[in-house]
């Protein structure tokens, strides 16, 4: 016989999975020769269960990928792709994001950089870290409106909480020096502190040419390039033991 006062608790303080497996067991023969101790634990069990996939949920609906559906399992290795699945597995393991490092993807339109991206995001909401996706001229509209509207210290403040931020169409077209000002705040913020994907067409040696202001555009690159691993679809330098420094013979300015 189902307690129904019991069942009405539960549900009261929100553990309706909780008073669904205890109404399951009640009704179910086959848990009587169980101990209290396991069947209380199978209860206990469903419970968090139901929560981390809602967690899971919640996580991946935040971050709003452009492909939702991307998959590290999912990645093509075939042949003319440049791609290292042990080093792609690697970095799936999110342990840049603990020493909060970046990872750079390269590669021409329609290689597959979104994918690859939104794949790793999926990755690092599986291991519960709060992730973002947003393409980058979207986040220059966000910076702007924040700043007209004495909001963007909040806003920076927000992004500052995002463990994984990933910025598509990364440097797609020139910045102006407002815009570039408003992207270092974001990048100065984020550094040494969180971990951030960038996706772009274009190497790191030509995003300064984007920037109008060579100091602001030193400043930016100085604070991306030395801590981030390189995947090129167009090159074989895809290793995460290599940094864009070696890659690209990039030295830090004095």
């Amino acid at each position: 016989m189902i307690n129904q006062e019991t069942v009405n608790k539960l549900i009261e303080m929100k553990l309706t999975t909780m008073a669904e497996e205890f109404k399951a067991q009640m009704k179910n023969t086959s848990y009587a020769p169980l101990s209290f101790e396991e069947r209380f634990s199978l209860i206990v069990d469903a419970e968090h269960t139901q929560r981390t996939n809602n967690k899971l949920y919640r996580l991946i609906r935040n971050a709003r990928f452009d492909q939702p559906q991307a998959s590290i399992e999912d990645i093509n290795y075939k042949a003319g792709r440049t791609l290292n699945r042990s080093e792609i597995l690697r970095l799936a393991a999110c342990e840049y994001i603990e020493h909060h490092h970046n990872i750079i993807i390269l590669g021409a339109t329609g290689t597959g950089k979104s994918y690859l991206s939104c794949a790793l995001g999926m990755a690092a909401c599986k291991k519960y870290y709060n992730t973002k996706y947003i393409r980058m001229p979207e986040l220059l509209m966000e910076l702007h409106e924040a700043h007209s509207t004495h909001m963007f210290r909040k806003l920076i403040s927000n992004y500052n909480n995002v463990r994984l931020l990933i910025i598509d169409d990364w440097m797609l077209t020139k910045l102006t020096e407002v815009d570039a000002k408003l992207i270092l705040e974001i990048v100065h913020a984020r550094h040494k502190k969180t971990s951030t994907i960038f996706c772009s067409q274009f190497p790191p040696e030509a995003w300064h040419q984007k920037i109008e202001e060579p100091a602001t555009a030193d400043a930016i690159l100085d604070r991306i390039v030395f801590d981030s691993y390189p995947i090129n679809f167009n090159s074989g330098d895809n290793s995460p033991e290599c940094s864009m420094r070696e890659v690209y013979g990039i030295n830090r300015k004095k």
